[in-house]
């Protein structure tokens, strides 16, 4: 029988409980047993950007990456859902050119910036949002940059695309079943769908991966590419980069659209699936944060941890009205 969601956060408004947010979160070995899980560890979902890494992964298994020469910078770029600043757009667009490609090769579609600073800079000068300024162009550009490996057509997007038969192989081996269908995502790419116990052992899978095999090597890679480079994965303000950098003992930590966040913690080798039922972003940054501080991976005195596991709420006066807080349960 399935399970029915767990509680995650409170929405405080002085001393009343004035609403809350349900989900599911798996917390998983390097055996891909459950460690801990609330709600249903069994419930199929969509992890959306949360997977990037997995999407990743053929791009460096396949030997593409070494062949490129990218760099670690580039990796963290191909896990990243950033903010369209110009530290991404600058690098993807550099990554493009010296692939031979452009922002037109791109299938991810335009997006305005979220960099507040360029996006005056973009609407003072009539300047259009595109392809780079998705937050998903660094993923694409590594779907380009293994295309050419594979010797693929220009549609690399669509499901039955080598590029994305890898993605599916490989995501099917980390989460360890059958994936049982797929959506597509906002940049246009199959998001396939998992249970929440196969992407909490998919992210176990990369936080013990070792040297032994190319897909060990690949999964340390990009996990080290991601925490030595938080801002481009995320970028400035965002949960993804404060809670990493915050964090007490090496983690990453990745978010995915409608209220769904992943973390990988090596030290442990625990990786960790999270999932806000109503989709809320600040209901799943409230979860990870505490799953993170319930591990005992970051301190909730930190402020850049604080910012997500009880922030305030203000009015349009600046006045505090209330606060978020993770619920009993998930916490402790």
């Amino acid at each position: 029988m399935p399970r029915s969601p767990a509680p995650f956060a409170e929405i405080w408004r002085g001393d009343i409980a004035e609403s809350h947010h349900v989900g599911h979160a798996v917390i998983c070995d390097a055996t891909g047993d459950i460690v801990e899980a609330w709600g249903d560890p069994e419930a199929i979902i969509l992890p959306r950007s949360s997977a990037k890494m997995i999407q990743a992964m053929p791009l460096v298994t396949s030997g593409a990456a070494e062949a490129a020469g990218l760099t670690s910078e580039q990796l963290a770029l191909a896990c990243a859902s950033h903010e369209g600043a110009p530290i991404h757009i600058d690098r993807v667009a550099a990554w493009l050119s010296d692939r031979g490609l452009s922002e037109d090769d791109l299938r991810c579609g335009a997006q305005p910036t979220r960099d507040r600073a360029l996006k005056i800079h973009n609407i003072k000068h009539d300047i259009p949002p595109n392809q780079l300024h998705n937050n998903c162009s660094g993923k694409h550009a590594g779907f380009l940059t293994l295309n050419q490996h594979l010797g693929g057509g220009p549609e690399y997007h669509e499901t039955d695309h080598p590029v994305q038969r890898a993605c599916l192989e490989i995501f099917e081996d980390l989460t360890g079943m059958t994936s049982p269908g797929y959506g597509i995502d906002g940049c246009s790419a199959p998001n396939f769908a998992t249970s929440m116990h196969g992407m909490a052992r998919a992210m176990a899978r990369f936080a013990s991966a070792t040297e032994a095999d190319v897909a060990g090597r690949a999964m340390i890679a990009l996990r080290e590419a991601m925490m030595a480079h938080p801002m481009l994965v995320a970028g400035e303000g965002r949960a993804c980069t404060r809670l990493m950098q915050a964090a007490t003992e090496p983690v990453a930590v990745k978010t995915g659209a409608e209220g769904y966040f992943t973390a990988i913690l090596p030290e442990r080798g625990f990786g960790i699936a999270v999932k806000c039922i109503d989709g809320a972003t600040r209901g799943a940054e409230c979860a990870i944060a505490a799953l993170l501080v319930r591990l005992g991976a970051a301190s909730a005195d930190h402020p850049d941890v604080a910012a997500f596991l009880n922030p305030e709420i203000p009015n349009r006066r600046g006045v505090k009205t209330g606060e978020i807080r993770p619920a009993p349960g998930l916490l402790a």
